[in-house]
């Protein structure tokens, strides 16, 4: 890539001379899929996420290593893998702008060579389970980031492809698009057994969709396993809440307090910590209620990168 100081002068003389820094977006990363898996793809911006799933695609063809999907060679680009793939990506449009999505659906149609019948019969089921129904109407420039976000999807679909290669799909949008969107690729991967490889940053995405995680940090991968053992594996400590009947009660000799709520009181505990001070919460206060939980699942993400930091400095 290419790098130059600000300033006209040095514009000037990058018109003459250009400074290239080589950046190995993805360094020797191994993993396979199975079909019909749905396996989330974390990382912070500039992990190598979106590289990994272009060269998936066929998009970008890898310097070195091997890519397979389907058993044939993505950057190939052949027919029949073409149709057996797809790649959302959040921040990039595939239809018309000032044309109904009906009519770039139709095109996605000729461009597959899909059976007219087979084809309306996909559209109007994707079509009734986002609840489009006449916004497949409006041209595309005038829905919101949500209703073109999910006609994306369903023109990214009509192929009824094996292989979803799916970057931030729920970038922007609010909470009801995005369950509205989990919900669509759950039961499309219900429907059809699709493998699913997503990236999100938001974790909502990711817990309700993912049983496995592969999570990716300049270029390296840091773990790839279940959710659970993700969780298991790098978080020091555990959310305990206590609801108390007296709600003036000090708990900080128990543990951190993190928040109050009337009588709910939140403690973050150290994992080893946690039988212990369970079993004297109960023993010498008047608990009414009492659960123990496993931190976010954003802060078990963050704790996994910031434990790669002191690695990275030292390489």
């Amino acid at each position: 890539m290419p790098e130059r100081e600000a300033g006209l002068g040095a514009a000037l003389k990058s018109l003459v001379k250009r400074t290239m820094r080589e950046v190995k977006a993805v360094d020797r990363i191994s993993f396979e899929v199975g079909r019909g898996e749905v396996v989330g793809f974390l990382g912070p911006n500039g992990a190598g996420k979106t590289t990994t799933l272009k060269m998936l695609s066929g998009l970008l063809y890898p310097t070195s290593g091997e890519v397979g999907v389907l058993g044939r060679v993505p950057s190939r680009r052949e027919r029949e893998f073409l149709r057996q793939i797809t790649l959302v990506m959040g921040n990039r449009n595939q239809l018309q702008w000032d044309l109904p999505a009906l009519d770039s659906f139709d095109l996605n149609r000729a461009v597959y060579r899909l059976p007219e019948a087979e084809f309306k019969r996909t559209r109007d089921d994707f079509i009734e389970l986002l609840e489009l129904k006449d916004l497949v109407r409006k041209p595309v420039r005038n829905l919101s980031l949500g209703e073109r976000m999910k006609m994306e999807i369903v023109g990214a679909l009509l192929h009824r492809p094996g292989v979803l290669f799916l970057d931030e799909p729920t970038i922007g949008l609010d909470v009801t698009m995005q369950k509205r969107i989990r919900s669509f690729v759950a039961e499309y991967n219900r429907r059809y057994g699709a493998t699913v490889l997503l990236t999100s940053h938001y974790m909502a995405d990711v817990v309700a969709l993912c049983k496995r995680v592969i999570v990716i940090h300049h270029g390296h991968i840091l773990y790839d396993g279940d959710l659970s053992g993700l969780v298991e594996r790098f978080s020091a400590y555990k959310t305990i809440g206590v609801t108390l009947a007296e709600a003036d009660v000090d708990l900080s000799a128990y543990g951190e307090v993190m928040g109050k709520d009337g009588g709910r009181v939140t403690l973050r505990v150290p994992k080893a910590e946690t039988p212990r001070a369970t079993a004297r919460l109960l023993a010498e206060l008047p608990v009414d209620d009492l659960t123990i939980e496993d931190p976010p699942i954003e802060d078990v993400i963050e704790r996994v990168f910031a434990l790669e930091a002191p690695q990275e400095a030292g390489r």
